[in-house]
């Protein structure tokens, strides 16, 4: 072979060796992999339980918070006022929080924003008769031109960090409800809020369904919705027909005084009742400062009517016969500061009640109330009065979906997954059966609990991680410093009382000067068990005569062996374990 036919031979070896490598690369080259979007949902409440809503959105870093609502403590909770959502992972994170979108004015929406806008400072967006109420709220606690509240509206598009938030009109109790879509680089999310379909609303337009089904048409990611009313089969009553009720009952009432009790945020129960009140030459007093506050700004804002001269002061209704007289009132669930409960235990310093009066009690009692809804009722009816309560008429409709409005909400909406929110165990479970039999995968509805970090994307849902959350108990002024251990301790005094094991001690020789004498409150009449009394006391003294002759005296080891000795000679004697609170004196 010639130099030539070498040099060529070559040159063609490498380029076909070349180019075989090259094409080999270039098909095995790995695509460089773009992540998948995810959005982040984090609830601080309003799962497994009834209020206290509140869910933190995530994603890219940045956040955000859709309500900021309230419970209220349970038979069990001693003393406590009001429970409200764990804060601490708000607080961990409060740089990245870019605001606080709120559905709608309910208690168990807004009732925790001023212990959080104590915490952060971030601004709130609401609807405008839901800003009313926030700045009541948070006028009671010196918060009211500390907080920046931006008044939106349905269509509006409010951007927080990467994600936008746009309202949509919702039918509720309360005018100017918001369901939320949520547009993300991950996705659309949509929240009912708090919602009913009404098809003849006391005011405004009806629920907007053609915006939940032009999302559904795009594509919705995640959908979160009402569960309150999920065991309910149909569709829930327009609140036309409470006015309805309420006509029949002006009539009924005749020439007595008409007292009606409802929600302070109910704002068509109250426009409604204004109404016949003029039909029927009535005057309408207010009783009760939430209901007070409430009313004078949604007539300030446009949202409650009346001709002038209706509405009258409370001190001047003594100047009318009760036959002209309506009184709105607080206190439809009983509460025991409430106006109504006042008026029920005659302690009212204004009102008095007796059988010139007619009394509706226009609401449904929220679970755990009943007993003291009761209590108020048979405690207006023992003064003489007529009083109208729960089913007996149709003095109050719900505000929330049943089942054939949940599930055509769900047919709208079309979501690739679904988590029911907003209920007790019970109503989660039945709304997830329900968007089963719509035709949601079973694999992709998702009961999530309270403290759960879901990530969504494209791919899937998981629960990433579990943090810190939970219930903050608010007694008086304290905020999270009744605990477990304080609820135990109270439990414990109210089943079986306290037993005080007093003693005097010398400081400089650890001798016993006086006692042990014992104080018992709620556990047993002193006077009238001495001789228990006096075997515990020999019990206390005996554990001190123990260790009388040490050297070296641990009184908290003594205290602790009196507790158990005088619990025992109680219990035996008894069969119930008080508290012992053994209490050394050194002089």
């Amino acid at each position: 072979m010639s130099n030539k036919e070498t040099k060529s031979y070559n040159k063609k070896t490498f380029k076909k060796s070349f180019n075989k490598r090259y094409k080999y690369k270039r098909y095995t080259k790995k695509k460089k992999e773009v992540p998948v979007e995810a959005i982040r949902l984090i609830p601080l409440g309003g799962l497994n339980e009834i209020g206290k809503n509140m869910t933190v959105y995530e994603c890219r870093g940045d956040m955000f918070i859709v309500d900021c609502g309230n419970t209220f403590p349970d038979s069990e909770m001693f003393g406590v006022d009001l429970v409200i959502p764990d804060f601490s992972y708000v607080k961990e994170h409060k740089d990245q929080i870019k605001g606080i979108v709120i559905t709608h004015g309910h208690e168990d929406h807004i009732g925790s924003l001023p212990y959080l806008m104590k915490e952060i400072n971030v601004p709130v967006y609401a609807t405008l008769l839901t800003k009313g109420l926030i700045e009541n709220k948070l006028s009671e606690h010196s918060l009211k031109n500390e907080v920046e509240i931006n008044v939106i509206k349905p269509g509006d598009r409010i951007q927080l960090g990467c994600m936008t938030v746009v309202p949509i009109h919702v039918n509720h109790s309360i005018p100017d409800a918001v369901g939320l879509a949520i547009e993300s680089p991950a996705g659309v999310v949509v929240t009912t809020g708090d919602f009913k379909i009404d098809y003849t609303p006391p005011q405004g337009e009806t629920t907007d369904l053609s915006t939940f089904a032009r999302y559904g048409s795009q594509g919705v990611l995640a959908f979160l919705s009402d569960s309150t009313n999920a065991e309910r089969p149909g569709n829930s009553a327009s609140e036309k027909t409470v006015g309805k009720s309420f006509a029949g009952l002006f009539e009924k009432a005749g020439n007595k005084r008409i007292i009606i009790a409802t929600f302070a945020s109910n704002i068509y129960r109250i426009q409604q009742i204004l109404d016949l009140a003029v039909q029927h030459n009535r005057k309408v007093a207010v009783s009760g400062r939430s209901m007070m506050n409430n009313i004078a700004m949604a007539f300030e804002l446009g949202y409650l009517k009346a001709p002038e001269n209706v509405v009258i002061e409370p001190e001047k209704v003594k100047d009318y016969e009760p036959g002209q007289i309506v009184l709105i009132t607080t206190g439809s669930q009983g509460e025991p500061m409430s106006a109504l409960a006042r008026m029920a235990g005659g302690t009212h310093r204004q009102f008095s009640i007796g059988p010139n009066d007619f009394i509706i009690i226009s609401a449904t009692p929220i679970p755990g109330n009943e007993k003291m809804v009761t209590k108020v009722v048979n405690g207006l009816l023992k003064q003489g009065a007529d009083v109208i309560y729960e089913s007996m008429y149709d003095v109050h409709v719900s505000g929330h979906a049943c089942q054939e409005e949940l599930k055509l909400m769900l047919n709208l909406v079309r979501p690739q997954y679904f988590i029911p929110v907003h209920g007790e165990y019970k109503h989660l479970k039945r709304h997830a059966m329900l968007a089963e039999g719509a035709g949601i995968p079973k694999e992709n509805i998702v009961m999530a609990n309270t403290g759960e970090v879901l990530r969504i994307d494209k791919n899937g849902i998981t629960v990433e991680e579990s943090i810190t959350s939970g219930q903050v108990l608010v007694d008086g002024l304290g905020v999270g410093d009744v605990g477990s251990v304080v609820l135990r301790d109270r439990r414990h005094l109210s089943h079986d009382g306290i037993v005080i094991v007093v003693f005097t001690i010398d400081g400089y020789s650890d001798q016993l000067l006086s006692g042990p004498d014992i104080i018992s409150r709620g556990f047993v009449y002193v006077k009238e068990s001495e001789a228990l009394i006096s075997e515990a006391r020999m019990a206390a003294r005996a554990v001190i005569e123990k260790y009388e002759h040490y050297d070296y005296k641990d009184w908290t080891v003594i205290k602790g062996k009196i507790r158990d000795q005088v619990s025992n000679v109680l219990y035996k004697k008894t069969k119930r374990s008080p508290m012992v609170l053994p209490i050394v004196m050194e002089v």
